[in-house]
């Protein structure tokens, strides 16, 4: 039996493979899954509806995506947090990405 620090460095891949015989909602872009696993390895923000009206929202790097979830590294805790993808009604997607960065507003330097 393996030692819990053995079990604890090893880390799972879990990505999906993608081949000729995968289901058109992984490979055409048109759809979310396979929109989705354009944007692996970015940050971003995902809100889910939760009932009628609860918005909740989950911040992280898109690690893996299937048909019907997505896989979020989490920076709290560095867990992975599995997501019902058809709860998903908002993605923010950060095009610099790092987390809460302001664009640069200093361009042109100040001459006094």
């Amino acid at each position: 039996m393996a030692n819990s620090e053995e079990i604890s460095n090893k880390r799972e891949t879990r990505q999906v493979e993608i081949n000729q015989n995968s289901p058109e909602i992984l490979t055409n872009p048109i759809y979310t899954p396979a929109f989705l696993r354009e944007q692996i390895g970015k940050l971003m923000r995902v809100e889910f509806l939760i009932g009628t009206n609860n918005l909740v929202d989950r911040i992280g790097i898109l690690q893996d995506v299937g048909a019907s979830y997505i896989l979020l590294r989490s920076f709290e805790n560095d867990s992975l947090v599995y997501c019902d993808i058809y709860s998903i009604k908002f993605i923010t997607i950060s095009t610099t990405g790092i987390y809460g960065s302001m664009p640069n507003n200093n361009r042109y330097p100040s001459y006094y």
